[in-house]
């Protein structure tokens, strides 16, 4: 039976309504590194790199939590669609257990091999120290982020995404503030530098962290000290985590890796490239917002077993994010020039940010449909294809076209966005089949 045009127009209204607070949250989010990466650039661009290498490992813990988020989105998103609370508030707390157990291990691991993880990656001695430090005192404590990314996909999954957008708010303003004054001192404060700014962003954490706990406690799967400590198995929790956890390390382990080869580039176009990162973050937003709609829409369809829903929900999704993404794109290009001066005034990284930003806008619309499309099928617990998309988009081709493309043929940063784009144009395809192929079996 079809879908009627009210109820069509109706999956249309919960995509906004989800993925519209849950992009201003994701921009937000963003805010935090970006006014950080603003605010050391004034310091100088050994800062820039330092910020930007320590971020890289960073991001590769982030995608561990964002794994757990993805399987507490999804699985209490279902279990509320067929009406079961009691399932619901158990995959919620099982969802915090696995996060506290890798946040502390990943802070533990941070202690350790904060130096270590520079030498192996043979970054510059100038850069390393202040790198070192910035890991240290953010990856040391990032149980903070940890649990916060958890709390924020419980919430979500119970259809609240404003909840997380105001946190977020509060704890970009508190940063703001912290960073401004530790980075450069006030009053009885010394200027810390790099070291002020990685202490703010902690601070600032803290407090989003007790307010996002605070909130769950309010909504239908808060639960007691005494249930938290329960321990039940976890295997359909685990078929989600895993490979997500897989596909987000596969992304940013390989991140890792070809970051190696544009430091070889140089501090310039490293830095450059940094710059770059911190400019697009904000033009893919929407597609995490719209991801995350996908996600709970599709699961909550899943458990009602309304698979035309299913469907609907991926296509317009899609849609939307390539609409935004790539009116985002021209703003990039049109933009280029004045961005970079934002962030530098040497000529040479303005040459540089301008050129990938000038590619950087033909990939947006592909960007949209792979994070859309690899939330749509993890929302129809299939976290695997979008593992093996990484796989081959990352290890297969990107990682293999920077190295020809800035190596062989010697065409700086120009190579590694042009690998980029070559990467998520496959991507973008293939999850496009994939979701197409089984959308299409489960309503038949």
């Amino acid at each position: 039976m079809g879908i009627s045009f009210q109820n069509n127009k109706q999956v249309q209204k919960d995509i906004l309504q989800l993925a519209i607070p849950a992009t201003v949250e994701n921009v937000l989010q963003t805010l935090v590194s970006f006014i950080d990466g603003l605010i050391i650039a004034k310091i100088g661009l050994v800062a820039v790199a330092a910020v930007g290498v320590a971020s890289s490992i960073l991001n590769v813990y982030l995608a561990m939590f964002l794994a757990i988020g993805v399987g507490a989105t999804v699985l209490v998103a279902q279990a509320l669609g067929e009406g079961d609370l009691v399932k619901a508030k158990l995959k919620a707390v099982q969802s915090l257990q696995i996060t506290l157990v890798v946040g502390v291990a990943l802070g533990l691991v941070t202690l350790l091999l904060h130096r270590q993880f520079f030498h192996w990656m043979q970054v510059d001695s100038k850069v390393l120290s202040q790198a070192s430090q910035y890991l240290l005192i953010v990856g040391g404590a990032i149980i903070l982020q940890a649990v916060s990314v958890t709390l924020a996909s419980i919430l979500r999954a119970t259809g609240d995404s404003v909840t997380p957008m105001k946190v977020n708010a509060m704890i970009n303003l508190l940063n703001v503030v912290l960073s401004l004054v530790l980075v450069f001192g006030f009053w009885f404060v010394p200027a810390l530098g790099v070291k002020g700014a990685a202490i703010g962003s902690v601070l600032a954490r803290v407090v989003g962290m007790v307010a996002l706990f605070t909130k769950v406690q309010q909504t239908s799967v808060q639960f007691s000290a005494k249930e938290f400590m329960t321990i039940k198995p976890i295997n359909d929790l685990l078929e989600l985590v895993l490979p997500a956890t897989a596909e987000r390390l596969a992304m940013r382990v390989g991140q890792v890796v070809y970051f190696s080869f544009i430091v070889a580039l140089g501090g310039v176009v490293f830095a450059s490239h940094s710059i770059v990162g911190n400019i697009e973050s904000f033009s893919y937003m929407p597609a995490y917002g719209l991801a995350t709609a996908c996600s709970v829409l599709i699961g909550r369809a899943i458990g009602e077993q309304n698979f035309e829903k299913v469907h609907l929900i991926g296509k317009y999704s899609s849609l939307y994010g390539v609409v935004v993404l790539g009116l985002n794109g021209i703003i990039l290009y049109c933009g280029a020039p004045y961005f970079a001066s934002i962030f530098t005034n040497d000529q040479a990284a303005i040459i540089n940010v301008v050129t990938a930003l000038h590619i950087d806008a033909f990939i947006q619309p592909v960007l949209a449909i792979s994070l859309i499309l690899a939330g749509a099928l993890q929302g129809m617990n299939d976290a695997k294809t979008p593992l093996y998309s990484t796989l081959v988009g990352m290890w297969g081709v990107r990682i293999v076209t920077v190295l020809i493309f800035t190596h062989y043929f010697t065409w700086g940063i120009r190579g590694v966005w042009l690998s980029i784009g070559v990467d998520l144009y496959i991507r973008a395809f293939f999850l496009a089949w994939v979701f197409h192929i089984k959308t299409k079996n489960i309503i038949t």
